[in-house]
């Protein structure tokens, strides 16, 4: 288990050792699994279900799962290149899934269980999706939308058999357990994640294969020098997300490591200390939501016993008072981080080789070159506000957004990478984040477009107009608010916000639901008839100061 970068002593000590070495053939597949499963004893995954029933896969198990499941996506007339999405939570099947489509060079495609019918359609028909692997609790959402779909051509259940489905694991006892991975170039496309739509409908984000490496090397800073003996990662964060699944999961596999996967509906700060304790985790990923929930946890570490010698933080800010408490109750040193799909983790800090300024992103990851810069692309000096962007090449850059040249054309002034956050660079080279440049609401963890929130509101037919932004939470960082225009001659009602908010539920995802509704009788607009969503977040603040 060799990490990519040098140990050091500083900061740029590591950075200085570090050169970038991406072969131009490359597969994910063969690191993450095949390297691992020979083996027969190394467990790659310890699942605890619903009923937290534990079962252990070996990397060998993964990969003769992953070799049936390739087959049978060959069997089901899938060639390379064609697209399976994988509809579900953190579960052995989803691993397994990802690493089979890597093997066929074929491309993954992660969607959460949390979406509703729209947001996987969506998906799904921008995708070309072929296949769709998903479970019975989410199988009535595909049934429903299969309509809307006339590209996907199989459903694949794995824990039931339903009308219209295949059992995924009945489809795999059919197969063979031999597979030769394709040689794929590291430039071929892996998997597509899905960003949050600000604009217009969430993008597709095109990763390649590559971006396996293009991860390690923060990751490895991240985590304090991963992979350490009887390292164990986990994170409550879901698999569909870049977080979960590059954050955690595949790195994990990556060096061999054992990684925790948790059926938990939403998050129970209680039990992640139980699993923590249970499975000896070293390293996790968690967002400062979660650490402020964990922290109301009474008794914990009397309770609990913790080996975690690693937490990697991000998403939203940390601040002070949270660094402390983990620092003075956990003995951790939190290394807040700094990413987004399109360029994964590219600041970051490691308590152990560089002061950590707590509230700050960090400073660049080894192989990264990060600056903050004008509308120009012109570097501008510590101290100065601009945009927090990344400098091509770099391997975990995204390859496009698909279908859309044009938006993958914007994303880039010249060779940087415009992240979309506003920040600035300290006279130590420590960045610091002020906000964003599009409409993008955190919230507790999540990033969260308003476009395809306020898509779902109007077509509802008691609505009019629709706006979302969101607003200052001391929890959740922001919570989701939508302005309302009532159709005419529809009075509002508590009822209605009800009605409004399950509308949403079902169309898109839980965690997009606005938690506050307001009826208003017209919107601030533009002369082209664009919504000012900033004139609302002002008014907002505003407010909030009295």
């Amino acid at each position: 288990m060799s990490m990519m970068i040098t140990r050091g002593k500083t900061y740029d000590e590591v950075r200085n050792a570090f050169h970038w070495q991406i072969p131009a053939r490359y597969n994910i597949a063969n690191d993450v699994c095949d390297r691992w499963a020979e083996d027969p004893t190394r467990v790659a995954l310890i699942y605890e279900d619903a009923a937290r029933k534990i079962t252990r896969y070996t990397f060998a198990d993964i990969r003769r799962h992953a070799n049936r499941f390739a087959n049978a996506l060959r069997g089901l007339g899938l060639e390379r290149g064609d697209r399976v999405t994988l509809l579900l939570a953190q579960n052995p099947e989803c691993a397994i899934g990802h690493v089979a489509c890597w093997k066929a060079g074929m491309v993954s495609g992660p969607c959460s269980v949390l979406f509703g019918t729209d947001a996987i359609t969506y998906r799904l028909n921008d995708s070309g999706a072929k296949v769709v692997v998903t479970d019975m609790a989410n199988y009535p959402k595909v049934a429903e939308l299969r309509g809307a779909c006339p590209q996907l051509e199989h459903v694949l259940v794995i824990d039931g058999a339903p009308a219209g489905a295949k059992d995924f694991w009945q489809t795999l006892e059919s197969a063979s357990d031999r597979f030769t991975n394709v040689d794929t170039a590291a430039e071929d496309v892996a998997w597509i994640s899905y960003t949050s739509g600000t604009t217009g409908m969430p993008k597709g984000s095109v990763q390649p294969h590559r971006m396996m490496l293009g991860h390690m090397p923060a990751l490895e800073f991240a985590y304090d020098f991963f992979p350490q003996p009887n390292d164990v990662l986990w994170s409550p964060a879901d698999w569909a997300w870049m977080a979960g699944l590059m954050d955690v999961l595949m790195p994990g596999w990556f060096h061999g490591c054992t990684v925790v996967a948790t059926a938990m509906k939403g998050f129970d700060p209680e039990y992640a200390y139980q699993v923590l304790d249970r499975h000896a985790v070293t390293l996790s990923l968690l967002t400062p939501t979660t650490l402020k929930l964990m922290r109301q946890v009474p008794d914990a570490l009397s309770r609990y016993t913790l080996k975690l010698r690693a937490v990697l933080s991000g998403g939203e800010a940390v601040g002070k008072e949270l660094f402390e408490w983990a620092k003075r109750e956990l003995n951790l040193v939190i290394n807040e981080g700094f990413g987004q799909t399109e360029c994964n983790v590219i600041l970051c800090n490691n308590g152990n080789v560089m002061p950590v300024k707590p509230g700050s992103l960090g400073r660049p990851t080894p192989g990264a070159t990060v600056a903050i810069v004008n509308d120009q692309g012109v570097e501008v000096p510590p101290g100065t506000m601009g945009h927090i962007a990344c400098k091509r090449p770099h391997p975990v850059m995204f390859r496009e957004y698909l279908n859309r040249p044009d938006a993958t054309r914007e994303k880039f002034i010249g060779d940087w990478l415009i992240t979309g956050d506003l920040g600035q660079m300290d006279e130590d080279g420590y960045f610091w984040f002020h906000g964003r440049t599009d409409d993008v609401i955190t919230s507790a963890g999540y990033r969260i477009g308003p476009s395809e929130i306020e898509d779902a509101l109007l077509k509802h037919p008691s609505v009019k107009m629709a706006a979302v932004i969101g607003v200052p939470d001391p929890v959740r960082t922001e919570i989701i608010k939508a302005f309302i225009i009532p159709a005419a001659g529809v009075v509002p009602t508590e009822a209605l916000v009800d009605e409004l908010r399950d509308s949403v539920k079902h169309r898109l995802a839980k965690h997009e639901v606005p938690r506050l509704i307001e009826f208003v009788d017209s919107l601030p607009m533009t002369t082209t008839g664009k919504i000012m969503r900033r004139t609302l977040r002002e008014a907002e603040k505003a407010k909030a100061k009295g």
